[in-house]
């Protein structure tokens, strides 16, 4: 456990839970807080235990993206292009190429870079309550933690200009339509939710999970032969692995596989 993260191994599950905990600055982004996020997102990616990740915040915020106080008190500034390069970028990185799904549990507020976070995971899950903002036109600043790769990527080209260039502050209902959550749930439930998704992805095969997440991140920017290429590989990896020969038996027998991940 640290200052600012709790974190909460389920080893019989295979799910780490990191929870950003500053709640009275809707957990908010200092610099202990990111060099902590970072290093337990490392910690999880290269845990062979671990098979899914769940990224949430305590009380009323998800994450509200840096926190302000911190930069505009740094005696003598700070540059913001290096704080992207050394502290977001890193952790953006970490979360959309990690091998295993990465699922955001958002329970708040979700602004800037804390929208940015949520973006990068792989699944969605927001409470009724939510809100979102991307922000950074709000007070002056471009866009950062990936969120000009993901956001675009999600919703549409179009769609993200109008929130990123006319930042406003939109309820779960509409992130639900825009395509930025993948489900919402009523605050009493959300709990719950969560877990239940969080074991449906543990109890994955592992292995193409991270396969799966791998093709379509490539996807992304790589033309069709060099798509197809990298499918054709991840096909070869994946089908000598225990859990292919495992499900075809499974299939074969009219019963439910069982994954071990690898």
């Amino acid at each position: 456990m640290t200052s600012n993260l709790v974190i909460e191994t389920l080893s019989a599950g295979g799910i780490t839970t990191i929870r950003l905990n500053r709640p009275d600055q809707l957990n908010s982004l200092d610099v202990e807080t990111k060099t902590h996020l970072l290093t337990d997102l490392q910690a999880a990616g290269a845990d062979p235990e671990v098979r899914a990740v769940v990224i949430t915040g305590t009380g009323a915020g998800f994450c509200a993206g840096q926190d302000l106080g911190e930069t505009h008190a740094a005696p003598g500034g700070v540059h913001l292009g290096d704080l992207v390069r050394q502290q977001y970028n890193p952790i953006m990185r970490t979360v959309a190429t990690m091998p295993k799904p990465v699922l955001a549990a958002i329970n708040g507020t979700t602004a800037g870079a804390g929208l940015s976070l949520a973006l990068a995971c792989d699944i969605r899950i927001a409470t009724e309550s939510a809100k979102f903002t991307t922000a950074f036109a709000g007070i002056g600043l471009s866009c950062d933690t990936g969120i000009s790769w993901t956001l675009p990527r999600i919703i549409g080209r179009a769609a993200s200009l109008d929130l990123l260039l006319r930042p406003r502050v939109i309820d779960s209902a509409e992130a639900l339509r825009l395509g930025l959550v993948h489900t919402v749930v009523n605050d009493e439930s959300f709990t719950e939710a969560v877990g239940k998704a969080a074991a449906e992805l543990a109890v994955g095969p592992t292995l193409a999970l991270a396969s799966i997440k791998a093709a379509v991140n490539l996807s992304s920017t790589a033309p069709l032969d060099g798509a197809l290429e990298f499918e054709a590989s991840l096909m070869t990896l994946t089908g000598e692995s225990r859990d292919h020969r495992t499900a075809v038996e499974a299939f074969l027998d009219k019963r439910k596989p069982v994954f071990e991940g690898f």
